[in-house]
């Protein structure tokens, strides 16, 4: 009897189609509604073929999207068992790396008020004008492992702790001013969907896979912080090229305990600037390390970073009057609805002197802030408040991480907490209670100076329920896409066809394009043209009726706001040999008098003589210096310089890729049969050095930012 043929099916086609446990499915010899238990034994559910989410202790769960609150817009109830349980579950999920941010660099620094807010807040920090309070701040990735690169597609965290004369205030935020979700019990559903797939451990360090963009198309709420995520604002140039944004609502409360509310936006003195995705993704090839070497060196060099403090500052009634919640962490107040006001400056002028000791064991906490500062009832601030001090005792291992000096405040500070795992304090006292007759001189309550909260009346009925005034996920989407100019349009176009390529399940595509028309037909349209997808698009429903009547709002653009500049930028000089020097000369003056510095790069390490006998010392070896790693280049080469290049594939390369990535270029007369081999096209970017009189024309063009004109003509744009 013949043996029927057998199909072999690749590993990679496997997981592709989803055979076995590939896609997540329960084992084939168990029905959908058999679940394991904790020693694998198998239970049978009574509910059909749809298994329940239950509680670790079994206890069905009612509601998985909303938290236990004081009516819709109420605060968050500590009774919420099934919040408190899935967060503390998720904050101990690794050890010891965070689970999220791991990927960090950090610096020392100061901050100065120097506009008072005494009118709105008794807190001193913010009151006293003049005083330099310590900080340390924390800037990171979210998705990656410490081991993966800086230029990921990412939001940033921006996490600033001050060592205040009245305790520590941690802002802990990012560097987009919304985030995904409105309810901190969503948070570790939006961590599992963008991690590395669990059945296959990649990929690491990016959202361009199946199950991070399957949760966003089930998760509406997340579209406006999509439009940011897809946007130039995820590839940033530097840390020291990016805002931050405290995301939620504030208060600050007065001398007479009347309430303000508040927002808090980090605007750096270098302006804001991001990378293109092609050199992006090259420079995590030519160098991982880039941001923190970038911040680091800039540090040692001396060239301080440099923010301003801004607070939007508004009343209830104000807040009543929104067209929007500002209660909803998926929500913005740009701008132009309220200005921005600067009272401060933030400056970092320290590098860390061992990165274990201080960026890995620093321990941010939402919930540390002087007495004068309040929260508002954003559930999502609320889940923050309990998860980080959750995480810190599982990451440090000791609920006293907050003796470790990083963590300590630098004002004093006394209770009546003992012991525990790595105490570093000795404890003589016999009383560590109160009250107590034995000794009444120990630690006590201040009325007077200690923290009050808000009294906020509270009413409503406990239940899990999303408030109305959160329901609209697609207006402020909208705005930010249309508030893009058009290099930046084309640019989110671009990542979400790149994400959503990346995607396998056709279904999860469609059903993405089906939320981008919500937002903009155009924009949907667009996308599906760049993936193939042919077939008609289904909007999503939406829960209201997206506007189409809000402005579009420059200050939520990069390039609308922001104007170029070539401070704190980076020229890269190729020289050859017999290159001229006084050109290289003249340029080194011209970068340096406009606050640009010169990293020259030559075709051995050694570097290049010049036509003038002298030796020009080298920073980096062509292959070992990219053009991907500075903001604008110069080629400063001889002819007999350039015909040994013209067979160098990284000096075609080099060329090929500043002029794709839009950059400016100076050339030396000698440097035409490179700038043809490499494919250069001559435009307002490319700037002919004949003489030296045209090094102030390169300077003039440099100054001027990318050339956003050269772009349809170097890639698709759709």
């Amino acid at each position: 009897m013949a043996k029927p043929k057998q199909t072999i099916v690749s590993p990679a086609k496997q997981a592709r189609t989803g055979s076995d446990k590939s896609k997540g499915r329960a084992d084939s010899d168990s029905p959908a509604n058999v679940v394991r238990g904790a020693g694998g034994e198998l239970h049978q559910q009574a509910t059909g073929d749809q298994v329940r989410l239950t509680t670790n202790n079994g206890t069905v769960v009612s509601d998985d999207h909303n938290s236990l609150k004081a009516g819709p817009r109420g605060p968050v109830l500590l009774e919420d068992f099934v919040l408190r349980e899935k967060l503390f579950h998720f904050d101990h999920e690794r050890i010891p790396e965070r689970v999220v941010h791991a990927r960090g660099l950090a610096a020392h620094g100061f901050f100065e008020l120097t506009d008072s807010l005494a009118k709105h807040t008794t807190a001193a920090i913010l009151g006293e004008t003049g005083v330099r309070t310590p900080v340390f701040v924390r800037f990171s990735t979210v998705a990656g492992n410490r081991g993966s690169a800086d230029l990921a597609r990412d939001v940033r965290g921006f996490a600033v702790k001050m060592y205040t004369s009245e305790g520590n205030w941690d802002i802990v935020g990012n560097n987009i001013p919304v985030f995904f979700i409105q309810d901190a019990i969503k948070f570790p559903d939006l961590a599992h969907a963008v991690k590395e797939e669990p059945d296959r451990g990649f990929p690491q360090a990016q959202s361009a896979h199946d199950t991070f963009w399957d949760w966003i198309a089930m998760t509406p709420e997340a579209m406006h912080m999509v439009m940011w995520q897809m946007s130039d604002r995820t590839i940033p140039r530097s840390m020291r090229m990016m805002q931050g944004f405290g995301v939620h609502t504030f208060r600050l409360i007065d001398a007479e305990g009347l309430s303000t509310f508040v927002k808090f936006h980090w605007t750096p003195k270098l302006g804001v600037q991001s990378v293109v995705w092609d050199e992006a993704v090259k420079i995590n090839g030519a160098d991982p390390d880039f941001h923190r070497r970038d911040l680091y060196n800039a540090i040692e060099a001396g060239d301080f970073p440099e923010w301003d403090l801004g607070v939007q500052l508004f009343s209830e009634a104000e807040a009543d009057a929104f067209d929007f919640d500002h209660l909803d962490s998926t929500k913005v107040i740009s701008e132009e609805v309220v200005p921005l006001r600067t009272i401060g400056r933030l400056v970092l002028d320290r590098n860390p002197t061992n990165v274990f000791s201080e960026t890995e064991q620093v321990a941010f906490c939402t919930q540390n802030m002087p007495a004068g500062i309040d929260f508002s009832d954003d559930p999502l601030l609320h889940g923050r408040n309990f998860s980080y001090l959750d995480t810190q005792l599982k990451r440090l291992g000791s609920p006293n991480f907050h003796q470790l000096p990083i963590n300590a405040p630098k004002c004093p500070f006394a209770n009546m907490q003992r012991d525990g795992h790595m105490q570093m304090g000795l404890h003589p006292q016999r009383v560590t209670y109160t009250p107590s007759l034995l000794d009444p001189s120990g630690p006590r309550e201040d009325p007077a100076k200690g923290f009050r909260s808000f009294a906020a009346p509270v009413e409503g009925p406990k239940l899990r329920q999303r408030s109305p005034t959160f329901a609209d996920h697609y207006s402020q989407a909208r705005q930010f896409f249309l508030s893009q100019t058009e290099p930046e349009q084309n640019h989110l176009v671009s990542a979400l066809i790149f994400e959503l390529s990346k995607v396998e399940a056709l279904i999860v595509r469609a059903a993405m394009l089906g939320h981008l028309v919500n937002i903009d037909e155009t924009l949907g349209e667009r996308v599906a043209a760049g993936l193939g997808h042919d077939a008609p698009i289904v909007p999503a429903e939406p829960a209201v009726t997206t506007r189409t009547d809000l402005a579009a709002a420059p200050s939520l653009s990069i390039l609308a706001r922001f104007a170029p500049t070539l401070v704190g930028r980076k020229i890269g000089v190729l020289v050859t040999d017999g290159a001229e020097a006084a050109l290289v000369a003249d340029l080194m003056a011209a970068a340096k008098k406009a606050g640009a510095t010169v990293e020259v790069i030559a075709p051995r390490v050694g570097g290049a003589t010049l036509d003038d006998g002298a030796r020009l010392a080298a920073d980096h070896q062509l292959q070992g210096g990219p053009s991907v790693l500075f903001d604008t280049v110069v080629l400063a080469v001889s002819e007999a310089g350039v015909a040994a290049l013209l067979n160098e594939a990284a000096a075609v390369a080099w060329v090929h890729d500043a002029f794709a990535h839009l950059k400016v270029i100076g050339a030396s007369a000698a440097a035409e049969p490179l700038l043809a081999k490499a494919g250069v096209v001559a435009d307002a970017g490319l700037v002919p050095l004949t003489d030296r009189a045209h090094v102030a024309d390169y300077i003039k063009a440099a100054e001027a930012g990318r050339i956003w004109a050269r772009e349809p003509s170097v890639r698709s744009v759709y």
